[in-house]
């Protein structure tokens, strides 16, 4: 587990075998491994990314199991998240339904979480075999959770960086938003008190006549 100070909590769920680990280590370490070691429990990783005008920010990546016995713990893994790569293997219709049930999840349990749905392995597309889920149903749902949607290979390197880049950007907005959101209100409560304060003065200095 990286040592490093994290900015933001990102998390990925989805059914097993939809490219989960593989998405984090193409990311993380830049490299590709088909044989990669199905995650138990949840694995964590971290890394440093550039979202431009110099800045710079830590990214802790969860990736949890898609196992079912192991979707009662996921809670603990995604709580507190800041953004959820929902993944569904792009030539697998039921990964895609199986979204929905962690769409739902993060809904009830973590509002603010932004959610990325994610489509992964669509190298396969290249090689003859058929998406399970038209792009069209796939932007319709989004829509209705209000979530991005990304098309992605972790064996082509195809829309990674940019994935994690998105994630990593769109939070950083949301975070300046809030800071003049928050100026603003204590701003208000400044001016708030100094009016207070100067009716009370006022009214001191009309009993003293």
């Amino acid at each position: 587990m990286s040592s490093a100070k994290v900015d933001m909590k990102v998390v990925l769920l989805g059914s097993s075998y939809t490219g989960k680990s593989c998405l984090v280590n193409r990311f993380v370490n830049e490299t590709f491994d088909e044989k990669i070691q199905e995650t138990v429990g949840a694995a964590f990783s971290a890394k440093t990314i550039d979202i431009g005008n110099e800045q710079q920010m830590v990214l802790g990546v969860w990736d949890t199991a898609g196992q079912e016995r192991f979707e009662s713990m996921s809670k603990m893994y995604y709580r507190k998240s800041n953004a959820a790569i929902l993944c569904y293997d792009v030539t697998q219709k039921e990964s895609f339904d199986k979204l929905k049930f962690w769409a739902k999840q993060l809904n009830e349990n973590e509002p603010s979480c932004r959610i990325y749905v994610t489509a992964t392995k669509v190298d396969l597309l290249e090689v003859g075999q058929k998406r399970a889920v038209t792009l069209e149903t796939v932007e319709d749902y989004a829509e209705t959770i209000e979530a991005s949607i990304f098309e992605t290979s972790a064996k082509k390197n195809f829309n990674v960086n940019e994935l994690f880049l998105k994630i990593a950007k769109d939070f950083n907005k949301i975070n300046k938003i809030n800071k003049i959101h928050k100026n603003e209100n204590e701003n208000m409560k400044k001016k708030k008190t100094k009016k207070l304060n100067l009716n009370e003065e006022k009214r001191k200095k009309h009993c003293c006549k």
